[in-house]
């Protein structure tokens, strides 16, 4: 039987790479992640941007083990936070906020504010690194990116335990103030519009290209 070609996702989530197979569905390849292989460590993602981080990640998961490498970077940008807490969504209420932390600071920095004044959006970018084969370790890695994104608004409250991350306090556009949480979607709903699902998708068909 011919071995499948592996595909390693650059993360130690295992809500993200429970997504990204459901997401990606590769027909011909096997998602791997960081704990598979044994990588117990992370780059530094000093990057100011989703992009910058991804690539960063992508690149890190490739030259260490010489596989391609899907790097996911993304969060949450609320208009009221200038764009906040942006690429510091994991980390938002510290360098260790468990996600309950995290929607508790959101909550407080929007006290008061109308829902007109509630607007944010999720953001994904997914980086594929390939390195070539028998390239040396600091040799350059070609990489592939796309995005997706996803409005709505931030809720009084946190509703429903679907999803993860802010999920039960985003109510994504089209619903009303009040209305259901990504928390409260199921899995299908929110992969048909969410950020990460729109990104999978254009990332689709260069994973078929490469014979994933």
């Amino acid at each position: 039987m011919t071995e499948r070609p592996r595909l390693l996702i650059a993360t130690h989530s295992a809500h993200k790479l429970a997504e990204l197979r459901d997401l990606l569905r590769l027909e011909r390849g096997e998602l791997v992640s960081f704990d598979d292989l044994g990588i117990a460590d992370d780059p530094d993602e000093t990057g100011t941007t989703f992009e910058t981080n991804a690539r960063i990640k992508a690149r890190f998961g490739a030259r260490r083990t010489g596989l391609p490498t899907l790097a996911d970077d993304s969060g949450l940008e609320v208009v009221a936070l200038g764009g906040g807490p942006g690429v510091w969504t994991r980390r938002y209420a510290g360098p260790n906020a468990t996600d309950t932390d995290n929607n508790t600071k959101l909550l407080a920095a929007l006290e008061g504010l109308p829902p007109e004044r509630r607007g944010a959006r999720y953001v994904c970018v997914l980086a594929l690194a390939v390195p070539a084969a028998g390239s040396s370790a600091g040799a350059a890695v070609p990489m592939r990116l796309v995005r997706g994104t996803t409005r709505g608004r931030i809720a009084f409250e946190a509703r429903g335990s679907g999803g993860f991350g802010y999920d039960p306090l985003f109510e994504p556009a089209g619903e009303a103030v009040g209305g259901r949480t990504f928390g409260q979607w199921s899995a299908a709903e929110k992969h048909a519009i969410s950020h990460r699902g729109r990104a999978a998708r254009r990332m689709t068909p260069i994973l078929r290209e490469l014979g994933f």
